[in-house]
């Protein structure tokens, strides 16, 4: 049983669904290859990642901060609550009762056991949380350590706190959706279903950023000595994720019709860049603190004297720097010209996706925790890792394939735009023949503005468009409908056109903006946890003002639009 790992089983249903892909070979049907795909799904980036960064909680708050475990049988419990869990679903769906695949969007129904397998798994690491927190008020209060906590542990924090906001979200949408596939509830609206279960699916990748870049501070420091450049500015940063990371999952709505534009907007245009500003920050003193590191040990010839002596052949140390490197250079750029919403209408289910978040979750978060193995399996089991000379190359051939996967990925997307725009250009070739011949041939006479409606011009009994730049006066069909207009009758050109509707606005911005109170009241109050565990309460005060303000506009967008729905004329 030690070998059906969640990570393995994950392997395995990655090989056969490269192979369906491959029309050469076309190894699966396409109910099996579906099947296989949340197979894949659930169990890389739910039940393995998630697995792994319970274990980096207690290991953090316990081995790093020389603190003892709080409650070591209710951890045996979490952890018992999360591999039942995790084993129900993994039976269900290669059982083909839960075709549902990752994001299990209803009426979509699966077998009733999968959304308590899942339910089961959330509340086992809801526990394991738990339990963290409980160890470091015990850790603090038997003075384990001095000072702030560790920068490694204040990361583990900050995943610790986005891992409650998002099994939480979890939990309110997998209970109604359990209760209506046993009968008990007659539907689950799917709007606010997949609002709701994005603040999970994409909150959950969260947690491995912020795990992800705890165990880069951490590798850095273990295989070369790196230093933290500035204390401040990191802890910073992992607080922008806990203020800002969750509402970033708008961008997986983007094309959903059900979103107003002005959520989407905020959330990805905004919101989602502080998340982002926070990767970037880890992104600069992370490999900065490694290069001062290795300058205070002697090694200063030159600009890139240290990079090139650095233990290559450690793969802690290799896997770590091509976690970085993968995440900030391919999976962080990636996710922020796709999470633009003029973008990601193009890339919309196209290999450009899985290319993203491949160099996210698995080129990124995998790869560091792998790295971050090859020193924990020597320091919690006291064994030496075997085959060693193997597992010297494995980050280089894991890291070249992922980039290989990644970066073909996306010219995949552009080589199919390149054959979509030749097709067009053959079809257009034919369509020029007959427009030259029976179009241009004809006699075009001027445009009849006298007319009604809209001044075109006649060509042998059809309409085509006026072909002369200026525009002719307006007519009775220029105008523009003003009912349920924010604008009333202030524009009537082509400005009106671009404003939105109230009776389309309204309906589902009120509704997002009642979430947006709820989740921003929520991190005004979740964030001084975060105090509770430094010494330095200041360093604090920019993210009260932050969360505070945030929490005043969104109340003030929700009146606004109360007030607007109130005073807007009814539809004619």
């Amino acid at each position: 049983m030690r070998w059906l790992t969640p990570g393995r089983v994950a392997a395995v249903a990655a090989v056969l669904l490269v192979l369906t892909r491959w029309q050469a070979v076309h190894l699966l049907p396409a109910e099996w290859y579906y099947r296989v795909l949340g197979v894949h799904g659930m169990s890389m980036l739910i039940f393995f990642i998630i697995f792994f960064e319970m274990a980096v909680l207690h290991f953090t708050s316990t081995a790093l901060i020389n603190a003892r475990c709080a409650a070591p049988k209710t951890s045996w419990f979490a952890f018992a609550l999360m591999l039942v869990g995790a084993v129900m679903v993994e039976y269900l769906m290669w059982a083909g009762k839960a075709d549902v695949l990752f994001t299990s969007y209803v009426p979509l129904r699966a077998d009733s056991n999968f959304y308590l397998g899942v339910i089961l798994f959330a509340v086992g690491a809801l526990t394991v949380v738990g339990v963290f927190f409980a160890n470091l008020v015990v850790a603090k209060r038997e003075r384990t350590y001095e000072g702030s906590l560790p920068l490694v542990v204040y990361g583990a924090v900050t995943a610790a706190i986005i891992a409650v906001i998002t099994l939480l979200h979890g939990a309110i949408i997998y209970v109604p959706t359990w209760l209506w596939s046993i009968g008990v509830i007659k539907s689950v609206d799917p709007e606010v279903y997949r609002v709701i279960w994005w603040a999970l699916g994409h909150s959950s990748q969260q947690i491995n950023v912020a795990a992800m870049v705890a165990i880069w501070y951490m590798m850095g420091a273990l295989t070369i000595g790196a230093v933290v450049l500035n204390e401040k500015i990191s802890r910073s940063a992992f607080v922008l994720y806990v203020l800002f990371i969750s509402m970033a999952s708008a961008h997986h709505l983007l094309v959903d019709p059900g979103m107003g534009p002005a959520w989407k907007v905020v959330n990805t245009s905004y919101f989602m860049y502080m998340a982002v500003l926070a990767s970037m920050i880890h992104g600069f003193t992370v490999p900065a603190g490694m290069e001062l590191g290795m300058r205070l040990r002697g090694f200063t010839n030159g600009m890139f004297d240290w990079l090139r002596r650095a233990p290559w052949g450690d793969p802690g140390f290799s896997a770590n720097t091509f976690s970085i490197i993968i995440f900030g250079f391919i999976g962080g750029i990636t996710g922020v010209t796709i999470g633009t919403e003029q973008i990601n209408i193009i890339v919309h289910n196209t290999l450009r996706v899985p290319g993203h978040f491949h160099a996210t979750v698995v080129g990124g978060t995998a790869l560091a925790f792998m790295g971050a193995t090859y020193y924990l399996i020597p320091l919690v089991f006291r064994k030496k890792v075997v085959l060693w000379k193997l597992a010297k190359i494995q980050p280089y051939l894991f890291a070249g394939g992922m980039l290989v996967f990644n970066i073909f990925g996306s010219l995949a997307q552009f080589e199919r735009d390149l054959i979509r725009e030749r097709e067009q250009v053959q079809r257009g070739e034919v369509a020029g023949r007959v427009v030259e011949e029976h179009v241009l041939g004809a006699r075009v006479r001027g445009a009849d503005l006298a007319r009604g409606r809209a001044g075109v011009p006649v060509v042998d009994g059809g309409v085509v468009l006026d072909a002369r730049v200026r525009r002719g006066p307006g007519r009775i069909g220029d105008l523009v409908p003003q009912s349920r207009s924010l604008d009333g009758l202030r524009h009537l050109g082509g400005e009106a056109g671009l404003q939105l509707p109230v009776e389309v606005a309204l309906d589902g911005e009120r509704r997002q903006a009642r979430l947006r109170v709820i989740a921003t009241g929520g991190f005004s109050v979740l964030w001084p946890i975060l105090c509770l565990f430094t010494d330095d309460k200041t360093a604090f005060v920019p993210v009260e003002v932050v969360s505070l303000a945030a929490l005043l506009s969104s109340l003030g967008v929700w009146a606004w639009l109360r007030r607007s729905a109130a005073t807007s004329p009814p539809v004619a």
